[in-house]
């Protein structure tokens, strides 16, 4: 049995060993032995090994008490000290939009609108006219060098267009709730200089009151249209083969991450359909926990009872939840505040009416699902609880809700007790506090910042029950950068972002664990590594909860397991 080398790219080794005389202990399928098994189980949390049978841990205990578990078919892997963890539960991402993102251009890592222009003219001169030029991840606070001209600090239009002329070219904001076009998307989608707002969004405009090709939230959605206009001209064939792509690359992307769940916030009726179909054939590589979206009341009224579903596909899909939006992000300026912005004279955007929302608790009371709304602003978390208390108030008999707020990232210092007191459960992400943090304070102010954003400590010490993720494709899914995060809350230029606002290690792993199971009424099957629970397990190069605090980020993926199979290791493609 070999061990691993000094990187750990000798990942596993498995052997078959005896099984002991005369122990009617059975078989098992998997073992893994000589580990630092963290259960996240207060009953037993530090063992050594683990017994799969089938999908499910069957044992987890000492080598030498596990050794019973092995006969002459199971599969021995020496883990040589790697510490093992229940497999990451992404508590708030977009599933098909991270599919989505690797076939675009990555602007995630451009330091500069040129190099954003850069990008697309060279993306220009090999599509053939006509194809739309799709980018995602830029981000202005993140420019070295600001854009030059620019409006409310946003570059203009010309320069793209000038490279790409002949190409319509949309460009996704970091957050997912601004995009940039060029001339030739915004003829396409109709916006002209006469071109009133939407409800819920903006069109930035120059002093000639001519688009600049800057557009927040709903803005969007006339590029979007056109967009998904040129898309039907495919094939049905071609838009399948395109989804199945997607979900190859999300799922790709998260097995090396140790991500084996995944909270999708969320999907259409047509989307749910097609995720059933794979999840019955036995082809989703990731557990999903998918919130019904984009459907209206109305829709939502007549159809939710039908795409109830738990654990579709041995345990791979369930939808029993609804994602509502209340209002936009921070960083473009479409959080909605209970105050005006330090840096720009808007309290933000309403992107759904509380009233509709209201409508929405009803349904979701009456047919059983769960209600989980992006609030981001200090107004709109505190509609969204007033929202939820009125829903409580009005049907005391329903217990056991769970409803969630998404994103809960700049609160009122008056409404953070609510979340223990009304059992709302904060689902953050903790990526966020320090990719945002260099410009928090430009919008808030240092006070508000200082009393309301990103507060962990404070809603764990109400109470209320935080879980974690990354809202990938926004952020990368990587668990571990968003764990380091989370415990120090430490930005890239080595200043720490309100300190005191950090979550303990232990406080960080259950977030990603069991927190975020149970905010999906699944810590009865995972979420910890105790017998009966699914087999999904991560294994790491190093133990996260007792390295220093700078050598967590380099910590590796070495083996992720889900449902008892091995279906990543480092190294190997």
């Amino acid at each position: 049995m070999r061990r691993k080398g000094p990187r750990g790219f000798l990942l596993w080794a498995a052997v078959l060993l005896p099984a002991c005389a005369g122990d009617s202990t059975p078989d098992a399928d998997l073992v893994l032995l000589h580990g630092n098994v963290l259960t996240v189980d207060p009953t037993r949390p530090i063992a050594e090994a683990v017994a799969v049978s089938g999908d499910t841990i069957v044992a987890v205990g000492s080598d030498r008490e596990i050794r019973r578990y092995v006969g002459r078919e199971t599969e021995v892997i020496d883990l040589g000290g790697w510490t093992v963890l229940p497999g990451f539960i992404e508590g708030h991402g977009h599933f098909m939009s991270l599919g989505r993102s690797k076939m675009n251009l990555d602007l995630t890592t451009a330091r500069s609108w040129n190099e954003i222009v850069t990008m697309v003219g060279q993306a220009a001169a090999d599509a053939p006219v006509g194809v739309w030029i799709q980018g995602h991840g830029w981000h202005q606070e993140k420019w070295d060098v600001a854009a030059d001209p620019a409006i409310e600090g946003l570059p203009t239009h010309a320069s793209l267009s000038a490279v790409s002329p002949n190409n319509p070219v949309v460009l996704t904001h970091a957050s997912g709730h601004a995009s940039f076009a060029n001339a030739r998307a915004l003829d396409m989608a109709g916006i002209r200089r006469g071109t009133p707002d939407p409800p819920g969004g903006t069109i930035v405009r120059d002093r000639a009151g001519q688009p600049t090709g800057a557009l927040r939230e709903r803005a969007q959605l006339p590029v979007r249209e056109a967009l998904a206009r040129w898309e039907s001209t495919r094939s049905p064939a071609e838009n399948a083969a395109r989804q199945r792509r997607m979900v190859e690359l999300a799922g790709r992307e998260l097995l090396a991450k140790g991500v084996t769940s995944f909270h999708d916030a969320g999907s259409s009726f047509a989307t749910i359909e097609f995720l059933q179909e794979l999840a019955e054939a036995g082809e989703l590589p990731v557990r999903l926990y998918v919130m019904v979206r984009y459907q209206t009341n109305d829709e939502m009224a007549a159809r939710l009872p039908e795409f109830r579903r738990i654990g579709v596909g041995g345990g791979f899909l369930t939808v029993r939840s609804i994602k509502r939006q209340i209002d936009g992000a921070l960083g473009p300026h479409g959080a909605w505040l209970l105050r005006p912005y330090e840096d720009l004279r808007s309290t933000g955007l309403i992107l759904e009416r509380p009233d509709d929302i209201a409508r929405t608790a009803e349904l979701a009371i009456q047919h059983g699902f769960q209600l989980n709304t992006h609030a981001i602003g200090d107004r709109a978390n505190r509609e969204v609880l007033d929202i939820y208390e009125r829903g409580f108030a009005a049907h005391p008999g329903a217990t056991d809700l769970r409803w969630r707020i998404e994103h809960a990232q700049h609160l009122h210092p008056n409404d953070i007790a609510r979340f223990g007191q009304l059992g709302v459960i904060a689902s953050v992400q903790g990526i966020h506090a320090t990719s945002d943090g260099p410009w928090v304070i430009k919008r808030l102010g240092e006070q508000r910042a200082f009393e309301g954003a990103y507060v962990w400590r404070k809603l764990i010490d109400v109470g209320a029950l935080v879980t974690n993720g990354t809202d990938a494709p926004v952020e990368d899914v990587d668990p571990i950068a968003s764990f380091y995060a989370s415990v120090t809350r430490r930005l890239a230029d080595g200043s720490v972002f309100f300190p005191e606002q950090s979550m303990t290690r232990d406080e960080a792993l259950r977030s990603y664990t069991i927190n975020n199971a149970y905010a999906a009424f699944e810590e009865a099957i995972k979420g910890s590594l105790e017998p009966g629970k699914l087999a999904d397990i991560v294994v790491l190069s190093r133990d996260i909860m007792t390295v220093p605090e700078d050598r967590i980020p380099g910590t590796e993926v070495v083996i992720t397991i889900v449902g008892g199979k091995v279906v990543y290791r480092l190294g190997e493609s």
